[in-house]
């Protein structure tokens, strides 16, 4: 079986500090043997993660859009951030990536994919995140989770770790799977297990997005 966290960030996206050699420790420690890496604009450390780790890594990426992101699954080089929804998910599978959506309708997200878009796209996407470990209480946690089932997509889940100490806060225990053709397959045999992240862990994203900004200056 694989323990799968299907959402982990490194230092390769701006707001977080993961180094890939830690990524790999903190999973080994934790058991997790599959993990989705899913930088912010880029699919650089994903796939220099891949190459060097010791269990499966699906190089991610998430791709800010006017709308909001998506997280394409799979893919082969960067999608550019700034583009459509629908040429994000046409770049997608043009990779023949999977699309995922990543922490749906949260209101305390200027990122997160609201409903008149996500009813526009609903039968193009592949899987929906519906347990996000770093989603903020004081919203209806049900609303992706209820989404799934109406649009009857697999349910996916992640730590959204931009800290190491986050990873495997939230994950997906699957069949093992070789690729992108049975994971899907394997996706909707798994079970969801994870707790929410204590909310003060936002400030060191925010420090780490100044940090980055002032050092790139």
């Amino acid at each position: 079986m694989f323990k799968a966290d299907l959402h982990i960030h490194t230092e390769y996206s701006i707001d977080s500090s993961n180094k890939l050699e830690g990524v790999i420790e903190r999973c080994l420690e934790l058991g997790i043997n599959c993990i989705a890496t899913c930088d912010h604009g880029t699919t650089e450390g994903a796939i220099k993660l891949r190459d060097i780790a010791p269990f499966m890594v699906i190089v991610a990426e998430e791709v800010l859009t006017p709308e909001g992101e998506i997280m394409g699954m799979f893919l082969k080089e960067t999608i550019p951030s700034g583009i459509s929804v629908d040429e994000t998910i046409s770049r997608i599978r043009e990779q023949n990536g999977l699309v995922c959506i990543p922490h749906p309708f949260d209101i305390f997200r200027p990122s997160a994919l609201k409903s008149k878009a996500l009813n526009k796209i609903a039968d193009r996407i592949d899987m929906i995140e519906v347990f996000n470990a770093r989603t903020l209480p004081y919203q209806n946690m049900s609303r992706p989770q209820n989404f799934a089932i109406k649009h009857n997509l697999p349910q996916s889940a992640g730590s959204d770790a931009h800290t190491l100490s986050e990873i495997g806060k939230a994950y997906v225990e699957m069949p093992e799977f070789d690729g992108r053709d049975d994971f899907i397959e394997s996706l909707v045999q798994g079970k969801i297990y994870g707790s929410r992240t204590n909310p003060l862990i936002h400030f060191l994203s925010l420090g780490n997005r100044i940090r980055k900004k002032l050092g790139n200056r």
